[in-house]
């Protein structure tokens, strides 16, 4: 934009690109609220002490709320989670790998990011992990 003395005025095209943004963030916001309020309004509350009850896959709740896990699967879990987003990448690799100029330097990130792998399974495994008892 050109002022009355003849400069640009760049932070005013700089500010127009966030009032955008801002003013889509606030119609979204907007658009939330309303949804919520017109659900508040529009729904039947009718709470009886049937649907006060604690329910869990049609099972009337019996005994205490405090249940027992145990740790280990936990950490085959997380152990599973590491190792399958590990492999993701190396689909992206194989394509670089594929790639000319890029084999040699490439294959030696991937035995990098192998080699840490390796030690964090055999950090687990050294440390009984992975036993099942």
């Amino acid at each position: 934009m050109v002022d009355a003395t003849g400069r640009t005025t760049v932070a005013a095209d700089y500010f127009q690109g966030y009032s955008v943004v801002g003013s889509i963030a606030v119609i979204g916001v907007l658009f939330v609220a309303v949804a919520f309020g017109a659900g508040r309004l529009l729904r039947p509350v009718v709470p009886t002490p049937e649907k006060l009850l604690t329910y869990e896959c049609g099972v009337d709740p019996v005994g205490e709320g405090w249940a027992h896990t145990q740790v280990r699967y936990y950490v085959y879990a997380f152990l599973y989670v590491i190792f399958a987003v590990d492999s993701i990448f190396l689909f992206p690799w194989a394509t670089i790998f594929a790639a000319p100029g890029f084999g040699g330097v490439t294959l030696v990130e991937m035995f990098v990011f192998l080699g840490f792998l390796t030690v964090g399974l055999l950090y687990a495994w050294k440390k009984g992990v992975l036993e099942w008892t």
